[in-house]
C-alpha cells in the first residue's frame, strides 16, 4: 500500500530527544525551544518566533493579541481548516467568508474589499498548499482600511512571496508542525510569528498563561505575576527537540519534496494537456515548499471514482476540506459574502496524492501510471 502520508523522520530526532529528556527543563522554553526560536528568527527574518502547542493555538493567540470582541468581523476563505475560523469565533467574531481563486485555491484578493464593513477587524489569508496568496494586494487593502492581517501559513514553512518568507508579511503569521506537515514536532505543534515589535511582550504574556514569566527569566522583573489573560500555549521541550531534528536538515527535506512534486507534475502534464485533469498552479511571484500535490478531476463523481480506483490499486489518495460555510458551525458563526462561484465546485474536484519526505520515486511513478490508466 502506498500511504498518503508518513510523518517526517530523519533519525536525528532520537539523539535530541534523549538530550532533552536528560535536561533540567523539559516543560517549555528549554534548550531546544531556544534553538528553534533562533533558527526561525534568523531564517525567516521575523521580529519574534514563539513555538506553541499547535497552529490552532497560535491562531487563538492572534485573536487575543488584536483584541477580537463579540460582533467584530474577520474575513477569510471558506476553503480552509476549521481552526482558521474557530480561533476568532471563540471570541465572538462573525466570520465572513469570500470565494477562492480557482487557480491556487487561495482567497480571491479582488473580492476582499467589498466584504469589508465598519465591523471588520482583520483579514486572514490562508496560503493553501504552501503557495502564497496575493499579499501585496491584501496588505494594501488592510493598510487603507486599518485592518490586521494574520497569515495562516500552516502549510507554508519554507515558502515565499516575492522573496519574503510566508508568515512575515502580515502583522502575524502562524504555522503548523502537525504530523502531516513538511516538518513536525512529533504529532502536534505550532509557531506564532510576531512581525510588529509592539506586540512581542504581550504575545509572550499570553503564551505564558497571562504572566510575565518570560521577562522574569530574562531578569527584566524581580518576580513574575498574573498581568493579563492568556493560556498554556508553550510547546514542551521534548517536542521542540523532535522538531530540531528536522530543522537540522530543513533544506534537504525541502529539496527532496520539491523534486517529488515536480516528478508528479511532469508525469501528469500530458493528462492536463488532453483536458482530463487540472494540475496545481504556482504564480510566478511564489516559491512553494511542495507541501502537497493535488489534481482536479472533472467533478465530484469522477473524483470519487478515481479515489476508489487508486484504493483498489493499493494507493491511498484523499480529498481535502469541505468548505466551512456549508458546515453547521460555519452557518451559525459565519456568512458567505458574494457568490460561491468556485469554493464548493473546485473543492469537490480536488484530490491529494501521496507525498512525504522519504517517499520513493518508484512509488510516485506507480501513482502516475495508475492515474493515467484510469483516464485511458
Amino acid at each position: 500500500m502506498i500511504v498518503f502520508n508518513r510523518p517526517p523522520f530523519t533519525g536525528n530526532e532520537e539523539k535530541y530527544l534523549l538530550q532533552a529528556m536528560k535536561s533540567l527543563k523539559i516543560s517549555g522554553d528549554g534548550e531546544f525551544t531556544g534553538r528553534c526560536h533562533r533558527w526561525f528568527e534568523e531564517r525567516l527574518g521575523c521580529e519574534k518566533a514563539l513555538l506553541t502547542t499547535s497552529c490552532t493555538h497560535a491562531l487563538e493567540m492572534t485573536a487575543i493579541l488584536i483584541d477580537i470582541q463579540p460582533g467584530d468581523e474577520v474575513i477569510m476563505p471558506s476553503y480552509t481548516f476549521v481552526s482558521t475560523a474557530n480561533a476568532f469565533a471563540l471570541r465572538g467574531a462573525k466570520i465572513v467568508f469570500v470565494d477562492v481563486r480557482p487557480d491556487t485555491m487561495n482567497i480571491d484578493e479582488t473580492l476582499i474589499e467589498d466584504a469589508i464593513t465598519e465591523k471588520t477587524k482583520a483579514i486572514v489569508p490562508v496560503h493553501y498548499a504552501g503557495v502564497a496568496c496575493e499579499m501585496d494586494t491584501i496588505m494594501d487593502i488592510a493598510d487603507r482600511h486599518n485592518l490586521f492581517v494574520i497569515e495562516d501559513a500552516a502549510q507554508g514553512m519554507m515558502s515565499s512571496y516575492k522573496g519574503k518568507p510566508l508568515g512575515t508579511i502580515g502583522h502575524f503569521g502562524t504555522f503548523s508542525f502537525h504530523e502531516t506537515k513538511n516538518y513536525t514536532s512529533g504529532g502536534e505543534g505550532g509557531l506564532l510569528i510576531v512581525n510588529d515589535p509592539a506586540y512581542v511582550t504581550q504575545a509572550e504574556i499570553i503564551r505564558e498563561k497571562g504572566t510575565n514569566r518570560s521577562q522574569f527569566f530574562r531578569g527584566m522583573v524581580d518576580k513574575y505575576s498574573w498581568v493579563d489573560i492568556g493560556s498554556s500555549y508553550l510547546m514542551n521541550d521534548l517536542s521542540a527537540a523532535y522538531l530540531w531534528g528536522q530543522l537540522d536538515i530543513a533544506d534537504e527535506i525541502n529539496d527532496e519534496r520539491r523534486e517529488h512534486w515536480h516528478m508528479y507534475y511532469e508525469g501528469l502534464k500530458v493528462l492536463e494537456e488532453k483536458g482530463a485533469i487540472t494540475l496545481p498552479h504556482v504564480p510566478e511571484a511564489c516559491l512553494h515548499n511542495a507541501h502537497m500535490f493535488y489534481i482536479k478531476a472533472k467533478d465530484l463523481k469522477e473524483r470519487t471514482n478515481l479515489i476508489e480506483y487508486l484504493k483498489a490499486h493499493g494507493i491511498h489518495a484523499v480529498f481535502h476540506y469541505v468548505p466551512l460555510h456549508s458546515a453547521p458551525a460555519g452557518m451559525k458563526f459565519g456568512r458567505f459574502h458574494g457568490e460561491d462561484t468556485y469554493t464548493t465546485a473546485e473543492s469537490e474536484r480536488l484530490i491529494r496524492l501521496p507525498l512525504y519526505y522519504g517517499i520513493k520515486p518508484e512509488e510516485i511513478q506507480t501513482v502516475i501510471d495508475a492515474i493515467k490508466e484510469f483516464y485511458v
